[in-house]
C-alpha cells in the first residue's frame, strides 16, 4: 500500500508509523486520517500472520508530532460534514485503541489538537524532552473531536482536563509527565531508541496474554470493580487453555526463557 502523509515499517518485531509531513506539522487532514487507517488495518492484519510482531509505535517527523487537525480543511466545512470528519476520525482512533497489540506515542515534538488526542488513543506514551502537548481547540471557538475529552479525563481526571481544554493552553514535558499524560521524558535524539528498547521488554511476554490483559484495561474505566473481577476470572480462566500459559509455566518451572513462538508457523 502507498502512503503519501506517513511511513510505515515493519521489521524486527516492531510496526512504526511515521507521519512525514513536516511542512504542514503532521496535520491530520482526512487524506492523514485516511492512511493512518489504512496503516493501522495494515498492522492489524500483519500481527494477525505473524505474532512475532508485538508493538506499534508511533511518532512524527521534524518539529512536530501531529500539531493538530488540518485548520484549513476544517474553515470550508460546515455542521454535517465536520459531524462526519469528527466520526471517521473517532473511528480511525477507536482502531488504534482496540488494536491487539500495545501502541506506544513516541511524542517528538508538538502535539497538539487532534495530536493530543492521537496520543491519548495509544496505550501509553514517552515523549521528546522539548515536546509541547494541549488540546487548544476552544481558543479557535471548537472542541475536540476525536475522542479527546473522553480520553483525556480519564487519563488525568474531570478536573484537571477542565481546566486544559477551557484555556487551550499548551504544556510542556514535566507538567505532562506529572499529570501522567506521557509515562516518561528522554532527550530527543533517544526517543525512538528508548521506546523500542521498551518494546524488547514486551516481547518478553507472551503474545496472547498481551493481547487479552489489554482488552481487560481498556474496560476498566467503565466497569465497576464486581464486573471487572467477574470478566478477569472468565478470563484467566480461558487463558489456561491457550499454549502460551502451558509453555509459560513450564518454562518457569524448567527455569528457562519461554519459547512463545515455537508452535507457530514459520
Amino acid at each position: 500500500m502507498e502512503y503519501t502523509k506517513l511511513k510505515l515499517e515493519i521489521a524486527g518485531g516492531t510496526a512504526v508509523i511515521t507521519f512525514c509531513s513536516p511542512e504542514t506539522l503532521n496535520a491530520l487532514n482526512s487524506q492523514a486520517l485516511t492512511e493512518l487507517g489504512d496503516a493501522v488495518a495494515e498492522v492489524k492484519k500483519a500481527a494477525a500472520a505473524d505474532r512475532r510482531l508485538r508493538a506499534l509505535i508511533i511518532t512524527g517527523e521534524g518539529k512536530a508530532f501531529v500539531a493538530g487537525a488540518d485548520i484549513k480543511e476544517m474553515s470550508s466545512m460546515g455542521s454535517v460534514d465536520a459531524a462526519g470528519f469528527s466520526r471517521f476520525g473517532n473511528n480511525v482512533f477507536a482502531a488504534i485503541d482496540n488494536l491487539p497489540i500495545p501502541v506506544i506515542a513516541a511524542v517528538n515534538g508538538y502535539a497538539l489538537g487532534g495530536g493530543l488526542e492521537l496520543v491519548l488513543a495509544c496505550d501509553f506514551a514517552y515523549a521528546a524532552e522539548t515536546a509541547k502537548l494541549g488540546l487548544p481547540e476552544t481558543t479557535l471557538g471548537i472542541i475536540p473531536g476525536f475522542g479527546g475529552s473522553k480520553r483525556l479525563a480519564d487519563r488525568i481526571g474531570k478536573a484537571a482536563a477542565k481546566e486544559l481544554v477551557f484555556t487551550g493552553r499548551m504544556i510542556d514535558t514535566s507538567e505532562a509527565l506529572r499529570l501522567r499524560i506521557v509515562n516518561r521524558v528522554v532527550p530527543a535524539e533517544s526517543l525512538l531508541d528508548t521506546v523500542k528498547t521498551v518494546v524488547s521488554e514486551i516481547s518478553k511476554s507472551s503474545p496472547n496474554a498481551a493481547c487479552e490483559v489489554k482488552e481487560l484495561l481498556n474496560k476498566c474505566q467503565d466497569n465497576s470493580i464486581e464486573a471487572m473481577t467477574a470478566l478477569e476470572s472468565n478470563k484467566f480462566g480461558l487463558i489456561f487453555g491457550h499454549p502460551d500459559s502451558a509453555e509459560g509455566q513450564k518454562a518457569f518451572i524448567d527455569k528457562r526463557k519461554p519459547d512463545w513462538y515455537k508452535g507457530d508457523k514459520s
